[in-house]
């Protein structure tokens, strides 16, 4: 069906318009943690908002303040997620993942790479985007929790330094 009628196009129109409206209100209010690089509990809000302002701009069983609702669900569950990950280092650990060293000392770490399914071309891929030639130049490559690489150059004397708080290849799976 191509048209049903000028009531369901101008809804569609009034909705969205007033759904993006109160969704970049709500995203500002939020805070930059909301729209920060997405680790798999911010993804899941993320889809969700997306799949909620949806069903809010094209479905005629969903009205307008119910779809603000569902986006405020969201957004103050993110939060609690958040606050309660700052306060509890268990709860952090339940949401999210930790780093994981994939590189050390020019050396892959093969059961890492193995164990998060990162291919040697995709770390070669960040280790050239860093603007590292050799693999012997590289102290590190870490597998942030959001997915990203991080490339860490080779410097003399160069203590733990951030490799802080990353699963090390000596330090037992969690």
């Amino acid at each position: 069906m191509w048209f049903d009628s000028w009531s369901g196009i101008g809804r569609v129109f009034l909705v969205g318009f007033a759904s993006y409206v109160v969704l970049v209100l709500v995203l500002r209010v939020s805070g930059k943690r909301t729209l920060s690089k997405l680790n798999a509990f911010d993804l899941v809000v993320t889809v969700a908002m997306g799949s909620a302002l949806a069903t809010t701009l094209l479905s005629k069983d969903v009205a307008f303040l119910e779809g603000l609702a569902a986006f405020l669900v969201l957004v103050l569950g993110q939060y609690a997620v958040a606050r309660l990950s700052v306060n509890s280092g268990r709860f952090a650990h339940l949401v999210r993942s930790e780093p994981r060293l994939l590189v050390h000392r020019g050396r892959f770490l093969d059961g890492a790479l193995s164990d998060e399914r990162v291919l040697r071309d995709e770390v070669f891929s960040s280790i050239r985007a860093a603007g590292i030639g050799r693999l012997e130049d590289v102290q590190a490559v870490v597998l942030e929790t959001d997915g990203s690489m991080t490339v860490l150059r080779s410097l003399p004397d160069q203590g733990p330094g951030t490799l802080h708080g990353v699963r090390h290849p000596d330090t037992p799976e969690a």
